[in-house]
């Protein structure tokens, strides 16, 4: 079991008291040098001294106990590597030092990270046009990505709340179309109906709540349909829930609220269709064959693999997982994200990483070990999947999934199994995408970086027009 270490939090909640160590050690009954090893992380909380400091001050033990260490590390470690800071990053000893005896220091600087990073992505996007007030705006969907990451991308409340259905109502796994049409109809008075593509102008699903029906598009295949109802479900069913999570994200965008809404009900909807425990269980026992495990729930490839980033519960854990998904103009429209990857937000994403040329093999999962500039290593898949048809026009248009984890996790992967791991020729070196990355002599590269003058030497030809 994991010691419970809360040196910077104590410090903070002393401080906030206007207390000496000497004050509060009295207010707790403890000597003012215990209080200065718990503060200094010298010294384990007890449950008993946890408890104490609970009442003795009205704070939830809950967010005492809270270890936000390894995410705040990894996100320092992470933004440390940008280019904007020159030099020779900090070693973890001095990173480790600044989470704990600075935490509102290393609050602070992440902040003022994020709002560069937004203020970058907003005059990548507009080239320069945005208004002053729209710099630190961040796109709703930064803000979606953001607050799930932060949650790692893992929902209790909703996960219980999938849960909890079968306790009320019989669900037969093997005909869950059935299973949520009967619960829609028996316990909130609700129809579903499936239409004719010409009849639902291209919509997909459709809940008229006037009329308390749910249309579904033919165009969506079973395994759609079944999504779609349980997504109704979590929006009749668990609306207070939702609402109640949405609330306390402390998101303000009226943009970003009813995409939170979407993707919080979509989380509902995955937990419903498969359950953390099998879940799990199936995946660790198929080694993360993602075909195998949609074959044993009968859910699409597409809703394994975002599925799979949110095996995040305390004490049964999978493997850590990012997700992308893009389009053929490479534009980014889905992603979540449970490692340190970081993940190009916008178009132009690195053309060496073959989730682009995936494309070329449709329906074929495509394995590949990548390494980032800063050293860390990823071990990846990338496959297409089709979007619903609706006529000739809307034929063939594919969009590629990419999964992946950090190499430490890819020997529990069968798509990695045959793969000397060790080798370093084996990993791609890729980036961000060009405007990021500090490669030099990059055959790919479409940009020259924001922070990095390359070589120009109108002697000599590089691997591209921009170096020399």
């Amino acid at each position: 079991m994991s010691k419970t270490l809360i040196g910077p939090r104590l410090r903070e909640l002393r401080r906030s008291r206007k207390q000496t160590q000497a004050e509060m050690a009295r207010a707790l009954g403890v000597s003012p040098a215990y209080i200065n090893l718990l503060e200094n992380n010298q010294r384990s909380l007890s449950v008993q001294m946890l408890m104490a400091i609970s009442e003795t001050y009205s704070v939830d033990w809950r967010d005492l106990a809270k270890d936000d260490t390894a995410r705040l590390l990894a996100e320092l470690r992470q933004a440390l590597e940008d280019p904007t800071f020159p030099g020779e990053r900090p070693a973890l000893p001095e990173l480790r030092g600044a989470i704990d005896h600075a935490p509102r220091f290393v609050d602070q600087f992440l902040q003022l990270y994020k709002s560069h990073r937004t203020a970058l992505d907003i005059i990548m996007r507009y080239r320069g046009d945005a208004q002053a007030d729209e710099l630190l705006k961040s796109s709703p969907e930064t803000v979606i990505h953001d607050f799930f990451r932060d949650h790692h991308n893992h929902f209790p409340d909703l996960e219980e709340a999938a849960e909890s259905v079968p306790a009320e109502h019989p669900v037969a796994r093997e005909n869950l179309f059935g299973t949520l049409r009967d619960i829609l109809r028996d316990n909130h008075g609700i129809d579903v109906v499936v239409r004719r593509i010409d009849e639902m102008n291209d919509v997909l699903r459709f809940y008229d709540e006037a009329k308390r029906t749910v249309y579904l598009s033919q165009a969506l295949n079973s395994e759609n349909r079944t999504f779609q109802l349980a997504h109704v479900l979590a929006l009749v069913q668990f609306n207070p829930l939702i609402a109640r999570i949405v609330d306390e994200s402390g998101i303000r965008s009226t943009q970003a609220l009813p995409r939170l809404r979407v993707e919080l009900a979509n989380y509902f909807a995955a937990a419903f269709l498969m359950p953390y425990a099998a879940f799990l269980e199936e995946a660790q026992a198929a080694a993360y064959d993602i075909d195998r495990i949609a074959a044993a729930f009968g859910v699409s490839f597409e809703q394994v693999c975002q599925r799979l980033t949110t095996l995040q519960r305390e004490g049964a854990r999978g493997v850590p997982f990012f997700f992308i998904r893009l389009d053929r103009a490479g534009n980014v429209t889905k992603r979540f994200n449970a490692t340190s990857f970081n993940l190009a937000e916008y178009g132009g994403s690195c053309p060496v990483w073959n989730i682009h040329t995936a494309f070329y093999t449709p329906g074929v999962i495509m394995p590949q070990f990548v390494e980032m500039p800063d050293s860390q290593r990823f071990f990846t898949i990338s496959r297409t999947v089709h979007r619903p048809v609706f006529s000739e026009e809307t034929q063939d248009r594919r969009l590629t999934l990419a999964l992946g984890c950090a190499a430490e996790h890819a020997q529990k992967i069968r798509y990695a199994s045959s793969y000397k791991m060790d080798d370093p020729r084996l990993y791609a070196p890729i980036g961000i995408n060009c405007h990021l990355c500090p490669r030099q002599a990059c055959s790919q590269r479409a940009h020259q970086p924001l922070f990095i003058d390359l070589p120009i030497d109108a002697n000599r030809r590089g691997s591209t027009r921009h170096e020399s």
